[in-house]
């Protein structure tokens, strides 16, 4: 990571090389995507940093260098022309990742001044006291807005609000803040702020994070973006404001959107019809659209017609009704859609060129060995390429939470790209026997239980939203929460028997009215990529021994009774009986952050055995 390039000032000397730049730590590649994107705040050693946005002046990396990354559904899906990976590692770029000092605010541990970075004098490059010479400490405390804004602890204002703030302003005082810590507890009490100009007492962090200690301040957000620099000016926002611990995982959450790459979609190049779509949709016919591909190349398109075609007809499916304009969430629940169906129809390699990135085949062995589990139509997902973008990002709130959740951009501009990682590896697609499961999921005591993870989970959903009226309904279902954890316990057995450690495994839920499969692939883009070792779990014999010694596994876990009898569990209640000694996943590998579970739905409990979907082969 690189602090970012100095500006070019009026009449002076052009702006330092990014290669002569110091560096200050690394990261992995995908960590720019999903834990240090744009606007996170980063520790290094001793230090912290905001990671710059995307605007060309304060660009977060250099553009030039990085791979552009080509997903023609998702680059619909998010209204840009293509998506560009992160900088790699140190001996492959020249540059890195840029980052800006943030807070401002530091304390010195030896004099306990408190007070922004410069006004400690510190050498260059350097982040100790001018005076003491030891390390500064970075203010341990930021405020944020649900709007996505970041600002600096409002030390100040927190010292003097017992004295007469109608007048007073920052510094007016004439003192100057100290910190120190009295060392009785590790809790907010012991943390104890002063100003020298003794107009007002001492007092601690206690209180600081109600929801309403910036309110009674009389403080509200500025509208502050220090990860644009000076390229972008405070906006008037106006929101309240909270306390954030600077690590806390709320003061940064990614909005990601993937999407497997299929077909017609699915070769990765870059698309030679991108500037003519617009034109295209407008032609019906196969005629028209010949015609203008004729005048528009004046001569052979680079795209045979009968592809044109073909692309615009998935167009077209994933946006039926033309008289509306299709909302962000419809097209992204019908690219998924359209993957469920191609994995269930698969793409045979035989008839593929070797450029295709999508191939799905039916596994050679019989299947009727799969009917007495429940278990139908795998398919063996022999190449497969994932394309994993930043949309944008949020402070405080979930992500999942809310209708209108409001997410802060990567760039003050209108860019017409955005940074992705791919992922290329093999998988297995599975589904469950419709006609059983509609019969399960009636049953009043599973929807009963599964009642109470919903109830649950939307409690918790209406308690992290300020207006309870925007929040989204819960997702749980009794198909959902089978499905979810069915995947979990087959990539605990899969860690076992395929060789891919449990984390480079990912669940792809496809659970809905009509759909109810799971995709379970490769998610890492290093070494543990496509070994085969997974595909050969998808045939039939295997898929069978796999799946019931999973389930054996999953009847017994080595914290029952309480795992099992518990009437609740996991993050507010959102689990039943799951727990990290059985069915919960790194959370890399769960779509749903290891909420949604319950292995009762699978095996069945010992005073309600028919609650288990795969009950008849667990207790005879």
């Amino acid at each position: 990571m690189t602090p970012p390039r100095t500006r070019r000032r009026a009449g002076g000397q052009g702006a330092t090389p990014a290669h002569n730049l110091p560096r200050r730590g690394t990261i992995r590649r995908a960590q720019a995507i999903t834990t240090y994107g744009v606007g996170s705040l980063v520790a290094v050693e001793h230090e912290s940093f905001v990671v710059s946005g995307l605007d060309e002046a304060d660009r977060s990396w250099n553009a030039d260098e990085s791979p552009r990354i080509y997903e023609r559904r998702l680059a619909r899906l998010l209204d840009v022309d293509y998506f560009r990976l992160p900088p790699a590692s140190e001996d492959t770029s020249r540059d890195g990742l840029r980052v800006r000092r943030f807070p401002l605010m530091h304390s010195c541990p030896e004099c306990a001044e408190l007070q922004p970075h410069r006004l400690f004098n510190p050498p260059a490059g350097r982040s100790v006291c001018g005076t003491c010479e030891v390390d500064l400490v970075p203010s341990r405390f930021v405020v944020a807005c649900e709007a996505g804004h970041l600002d600096e602890f409002p030390y100040w204002q927190w010292v003097h609000r017992s004295t007469d703030r109608g007048s007073a302003t920052v510094g007016g005082c004439g003192g100057r803040l100290r910190l120190r810590s009295s060392g009785r507890t590790s809790s907010l009490r012991s943390i104890l702020v002063s100003c020298t100009c003794e107009r007002a007492p001492e007092v601690s962090m206690e209180g600081s994070f109600r929801k309403s200690a910036l309110k009674d301040l009389r403080l509200k957000c500025r509208g502050t973006r220090p990860w644009l620099g000076t390229s972008a000016p405070a906006q008037e926002c106006g929101l309240p404001l909270r306390t954030l611990q600077r690590g806390s995982s709320s003061v940064w959450q990614p909005v990601l959107k993937s999407a497997l790459s299929i077909p017609p979609w699915s070769d990765g190049r870059a698309d030679p019809l991108a500037e003519h779509w617009d034109a295209l949709r407008q032609f019906e016919s196969r005629e028209h659209v010949a015609i203008y591909l004729k005048g528009a190349f004046r001569g052979e398109c680079p795209v045979a017609l009968d592809e044109v075609m073909a692309l615009l007809d998935a167009e077209r499916e994933e946006d039926p009704d033309a008289e509306n304009v299709p909302t962000f969430d419809h097209r992204y629940r019908a690219l998924r859609t359209k993957e469920y169906e191609r994995l269930r129809s698969g793409n045979d390699e035989s008839e593929q060129s070797r450029e295709e990135q999508f191939v799905c085949e039916t596994p050679l062995g019989d299947q009727a060995v799969l009917g007495p589990l429940g278990v139908t139509g795998p398919m063996l997902v022999k190449k497969l390429r994932e394309v994993r973008a930043l949309k944008a990002f949020t402070r405080l709130v979930d992500t999942e939470s809310t209708t209108d959740t409001k997410e802060m951009l990567l760039s003050e501009s209108a860019l017409r790209w955005l940074p992705a990682m791919e992922v290329h590896g093999e998988g297995v697609f599975l589904r469950l026997d419709e006609d059983r499961l509609s019969t399960w999921e009636k049953a009043p005591a599973v929807a009963a239980r599964v009642e109470r993870m919903r109830t649950a989970h939307q409690r918790m959903l209406e308690e992290r939203a300020d207006d309870p009226s925007r929040v989204v309904p819960s997702p749980a279902t009794p198909r959902m929460v089978l499905l979810h954890t069915v995947a979990h316990v087959l990539i605990n057995e899969w860690s076992l028997e395929s060789g891919y450690p449990a984390a480079s495994l990912r669940e792809r839920l496809y659970a809905a009215d009509d759909m109810a499969g799971m995709l379970i692939y490769t998610a890492t883009s290093d070494s543990a990529g496509s070994l085969g070792g997974l595909v050969a779990q998808g045939e039939p014999d295997v898929l069978d021994r796999t799946v019931r010694s999973a389930l054996r596994r999953a009847e017994w876990c080595s914290s029952d009774p309480l795992c099992m009898e518990a009437d609740a569990s996991g993050l507010s209640g959102t689990n039943l009986a799951a727990c990290h000694a059985c069915v919960m996943l790194p959370e890399t590998s769960c779509e749903q952050n290891n909420i949604l579970l319950d292995r009762s739905l699978l095996v069945g409990t010992p005073d309600e055995p028919s609650l288990g979907f795969f009950a008849p082969l667990t207790r005879g």
